[in-house]
């Protein structure tokens, strides 16, 4: 079965689509046969997205990455805000995609 909308599920959910289909095919067929994979992968997105933006900020502050940094040396603060950003994006794939 092909499923057309996926591209209408933003990237975590597509992602967390991905893993069910390679780890967990009968749960996502019984979530298609109940109509509510659509949904719940809409939501899955949301909750890898707050959490995102959540843990960089978090980190960040926690990190002292601010805008002083970013006013002294914006190439340095790129290279913090990225490597903070690739840490947070390795724990939403761990807490909230891969399960």
């Amino acid at each position: 079965m092909k499923d057309s909308w996926i591209g209408q599920v933003g990237i975590w959910g597509q992602r967390h689509y991905r893993y069910l289909k390679e780890n967990k095919p009968t749960v996502l067929s019984v979530m298609r046969m109940n109509g509510n994979l659509k949904s719940y992968l809409r939501e899955v997105d949301e909750q890898a997205e707050e959490m995102l933006f959540q843990l960089v900020k978090q980190m960040a502050k926690d990190e002292g990455v601010d805008e002083e940094m970013k006013r002294r040396d914006q190439l340095y603060w790129v290279g913090r805000m990225n490597n903070i950003r690739n840490r947070a994006e390795e724990i939403v794939l761990r807490e909230v995609i891969c399960v």
